[in-house]
């Protein structure tokens, strides 16, 4: 069977998790995403995994609040999903590690580049959680740190849509979407796609994104196997 990556990232958001409701974590939800993540780990692709925490915190719901404590809340939303998705994963039999940015020894490991790649080598899962550790940075940032440190060849960007569009489609029917764009496009017209710091660190050190529907069962190993779905960011 030919695969594209053998080594990515994949980024959840928090909302991906909650299902149609919205908020706190539909287990039902992360059985599928679980499915999803097995049958390619058994194709023998290496998998880091970041989540969101959304479904659970934003940082920016905390009106009044200092920002780098309302951060730290949205950190520990992460790292509640990250167990919920390890939980779901090991009762698979996929072996998965969690890995901190904040140390909480009783619960996880702390984030370390090397141990990390070396769980991946050896064929485990592993979700990095809690961020980047520091305030006033992004889940997607966080992507995109680990994926330039783990030399992963690609951040699959899973979504509620199909891709990235011009304007909303949930709410415009005329909207565009984009089958290409280059980071700078992204960027420029304000996309949206991942923040721009995220977008920034990506094109530094040419890591491509590719944005897709979560929700539709087998689209993340048809992504691995290089079929064209959804929208590609990457160096024109």
């Amino acid at each position: 069977m030919s695969v594209k990556y053998k080594r990515v990232i994949l980024k959840i958001s928090g909302e991906a998790l909650s299902g149609s409701a919205g908020y706190g974590i539909d287990f039902e939800t992360v059985n599928l995403i679980a499915d999803q993540i097995k049958e390619v780990k058994e194709m023998g692709i290496q998998i880091g995994i970041v989540i969101g925490g959304g479904n659970i915190w934003r940082g920016r719901e905390g009106i009044g609040m200092d920002r780098t404590t309302a951060d730290h809340m949205g950190m520990l939303a992460t790292v509640i999903n990250s167990l919920a998705l390890q939980d779901a994963l090991e009762r698979r039999g996929v072996e998965t590690r969690v890995q901190t940015a904040i140390e909480m020894r009783q619960i996880a490991e702390p984030y370390i580049r090397r141990r990390a790649i070396r769980h991946l080598e050896k064929g485990r899962v592993v979700i990095f959680a809690a961020g980047t550790g520091n305030p006033f940075f992004s889940t997607d940032t966080t992507a995109s740190l680990r994926a330039a440190e783990i030399d992963a060849e690609v951040i699959l960007l899973a979504k509620k849509v199909d891709g990235v569009y011009d304007k909303d489609p949930m709410k415009f029917k005329d909207a565009i979407k984009f089958d290409k764009l280059t980071y700078l496009d992204v960027l420029n017209k304000g996309l949206g796609v991942m923040d721009s710091t995220a977008t920034s660190l990506c094109m530094d050190n040419n890591i491509p994104i590719i944005v897709f529907n979560l929700t539709v069962p087998g689209n993340i190993k048809n992504v691995i196997m290089g079929q064209k779905i959804g929208t590609i960011v990457k160096e024109g």
